[in-house]
């Protein structure tokens, strides 16, 4: 491609508004409107993987942007009245539809670009653990923007009327939508009985992927070869629809993509388990004795570890032989909805679970005291306030000898927790030794295979 066409050809079409509409809105998201995008270890700015997860989200409108603004420039020699002009001189037109799209193929590109150094230059200061594990999902992200514009110039040309631009744009946005909501959904229940969706295999020919829920799930190698074939067919459909010009030749076009379709679906993975996978290498775990974290917060360990160690000791001064013997990171990763799994032996932790990420030092040691004598059963992805940390403030204060709210715990609701906690940790310190163990020895049972009610057990109820 001549270096003076393309430099003209950028001048005089919408391919830098196209990346300058999609590196601005994709900012203006992501820094002014509040979200879980901004907080935790799946900030967009915290981990590579999770940076490249949240800027393929956004996908969801990017790239109707992209498809909409690629019709607009296929329209361009409709509305010049030159069509017939153009298809008189000798130049091939293959040679002017490459420098088409081209052209935007180079702004979007290049905007996407711009918005994952971005968020790298920040990801750089607030991890030590680096990797290229991510680039593919940031890849197919440049390509779908890229994929959609051409589909759309060809649209445009096969289609040359001013409502094939908006037409376009919405119907793009309705497939993400539909995508991520309904027809990319599956319906599951839980092993509680809860309802819940996972994703499936259409899903994944969105060039959208869902938000980042945990630092250590990535997309499988299989998505990305199943993604690539079918954005490279839709490139290629597009194209063919720039170059065709007669109707045989435009309904030819639709070939690749169809093909691609097909392909795409036998390549991509239908089990979601398949679809995002657990990154093993990040999950690794980096100890400092019994203390370990996963590579992905080795930077917090050394913070963690004193608080941890110390929290063991007055586990085994309170529980004995019964008492954990180490603290971990929880790496498992399980489905929306589902009860989590606890250990007697190990504290399993979360960085994201909210008396953890409020804490640090002594009230980090509190926080682990919790997590290893009562830890939350709430179905994984909800959040609720109640018995569980009840039960955990209390236990606390039987270890410590001191009940006080644990950290993370509103405001707002630390007179309700004085309340419901107090009468039953009085009543537990006045009872005889062998009753107290009792009654904790039970609230444990409730607590690490959460069935039954751990406060309830402390106050001599029934745990199951």
């Amino acid at each position: 491609m001549n270096v003076r066409v393309l430099r003209l050809e950028l001048k005089r079409s919408v391919a830098p508004w196209a990346g300058a509409v999609v590196l601005t809105t994709a900012l203006a998201f992501l820094y002014l409107i509040p979200g879980s995008w901004w907080t935790g270890t799946t900030a967009w700015t915290a981990q590579w993987t999770s940076m490249a997860l949240w800027t393929r989200s956004l996908l969801f409108y990017l790239w109707p942007l992209a498809v909409g603004l690629g019709t607009l420039q296929g329209l361009r020699d409709h509305r010049s009245k030159m069509s017939e002009l153009l298809t008189s001189t000798p130049r091939p037109a293959r040679h002017r539809a490459a420098t088409l799209a081209g052209a935007t193929a180079i702004t979007l590109t290049s905007a996407f670009t711009l918005l994952v150094l971005v968020g790298a230059v920040q990801v750089v200061a607030n991890t030590e653990y680096t990797h290229l594990g991510w680039l593919p999902i940031s890849l197919v992200g440049a390509l779908s923007l890229v994929a959609g514009a051409v589909l759309g110039m060809g649209a445009g040309r096969a289609l040359p009327s001013v409502l094939t631009p908006p037409a376009l744009a919405v119907g793009a946005f309705v497939f993400t939508a539909l995508m991520q909501m309904s027809l990319g959904r599956t319906e599951t229940t839980t092993a509680t009985g809860l309802p819940s969706t996972e994703p499936n295999r259409v899903s994944l020919l969105s060039p959208a992927v869902q938000e980042a829920r945990h630092a250590l799930v990535t997309l499988s190698a299989s998505v990305h070869v199943g993604q690539t074939i079918w954005l490279l067919a839709m490139a290629a459909t597009g194209f063919a629809l720039l170059v065709a010009a007669t109707p045989r030749a435009r309904l030819l076009a639709l070939t690749p993509v169809l093909a691609g379709a097909v392909i795409a679906l036998l390549v991509l993975p239908s089990d979601p388990r398949r679809m995002y996978v657990v990154d093993e290498t990040a999950a690794e775990l980096v100890c400092d004795g019994p203390v370990c974290v996963t590579k992905t917060q080795q930077a917090r360990l050394a913070d963690l570890a004193g608080p941890g160690k110390e929290a063991l000791r007055l586990l085994h001064g309170a529980l004995g032989s019964q008492a954990p013997v180490s603290v971990r990171e929880n790496t498992a990763v399980l489905p929306e909805g589902s009860t989590p799994k606890w250990s007697r032996k190990t504290v399993l932790f979360d960085f994201d679970d909210d008396i953890i990420a409020a804490a640090k030092g002594e009230e980090l040691t509190r926080a682990l005291i919790a997590d290893g004598m009562a830890p939350g059963c709430s179905p994984v992805g909800w959040s609720s306030f109640g018995g569980d940390e009840f039960a955990q403030t209390v236990a606390v204060g039987w270890v410590l000898g001191d009940l006080r709210p644990l950290p993370g715990t509103p405001a707002s609701l630390r007179r309700e927790v004085n309340a419901k906690t107090r009468p039953v940790w009085k009543e537990l310190e006045a009872l005889p030794r062998a009753e107290q163990r009792s009654r904790i020895d039970a609230m444990r049972t409730a607590a690490l295979s959460c069935k039954g009610d751990a406060f309830d057990a402390l106050k001599g109820g029934a745990s199951r």
